[in-house]
């Protein structure tokens, strides 16, 4: 198996996941999703590992699905590939050490997801961020829908989320999005320097602790009831014309034709 995602322990305890499908803009896929998820168990598991910081090769922190594996599942009529368990992006919220995300370019749909499921999130300038499902038809996934408002609040997830709009770094940061953005340049360096003061001056426990607490006390819906609900309406999602019509229409760079709403679609009549 290729090395989809790149493994290192910097100094001071930091381990250090790199999405490394550059010519892809790591696009995300099941190779992609079962390293990261498989290295976050081994830095869970390893006392060495004090602070987790994810980011990507070359330009881009991960532009979301890759369009092959969605042309896929259109192709199948909404049916993903069967390769084995798939992990949960809120599994992310249950690591008992800080994850920090240093987005290094453009960041959308599931790749979105990753970062905002993250504990610190620190970006270059410059860098796009994109929601993205509603232009391909498909809905808030992975648990999107749960995370986005209780970081940023009601009115601006909808915004995101309806409209699937296109905005940058400092539109993120005036958000709630990230907490810094800093020049390209100089992002992993202050990461790096943030996690290590993580890593070095902060109880491993105290932040453990903390990080169960805050994701934890959250009101609402568990992010697994959230996450099981819009389980249930991706898969309806990905088995309609809207899901196919949004990847070609991607693919052919052209304007989406979606469907008129059917009428009674809020109550099944």
């Amino acid at each position: 198996m290729a090395d989809d995602v790149l493994y290192s322990l910097e100094d001071g305890g930091v381990a250090v996941l790199t999405l490394n499908r550059p010519e892809r803009l790591n696009a995300w896929n099941g190779a992609i999703e079962q390293q990261l998820f498989g290295y976050l168990d081994q830095c869970t598991d390893d006392p060495d590992v004090k602070v987790i910081v994810i980011t990507g090769a070359g330009r881009g922190f991960c532009a979301g699905a890759d369009m092959d594996v969605l042309q896929g599942i259109g192709d199948r009529g909404g049916q993903g590939e069967q390769s084995g368990r798939r992990r949960r992006t809120y599994d992310l919220l249950r690591v008992p050490k800080p994850i920090i995300a240093a987005i290094n370019g453009p960041c959308a749909g599931i790749g979105m997801v990753q970062a905002l499921m993250t504990d610190i999130r620190f970006a270059a300038t410059g860098a796009k961020f994109t929601t993205a499902f509603v232009r391909r038809g498909l809905i808030a996934e992975h648990g999107m829908a749960w995370v986005l408002p209780k970081l940023i609040g009601p009115a601006r997830a909808l915004d995101v989320l309806l409209s699937g709009r296109i905005f940058l770094a400092d539109e993120a940061a005036e958000m709630g999005i990230v907490n810094a953005v800093v020049e390209p340049g100089e992002l992993m360096s202050h990461t790096l320097a943030y996690a290590r003061d993580l890593a070095v001056n902060c109880s491993p426990s105290s932040m453990a602790a903390i990080k169960r607490e805050v994701w934890g006390q959250l009101v609402g819906l568990t992010v697994e009831d959230a996450t099981a609900m819009s389980d249930t309406d991706m898969g309806h999602s990905l088995a309609g014309a809207d899901f196919k019509e949004g990847v070609a229409s991607f693919l052919e760079k052209r304007p989406p034709n979606f469907a008129p709403l059917a009428r009674g679609w809020a109550t099944g009549d």
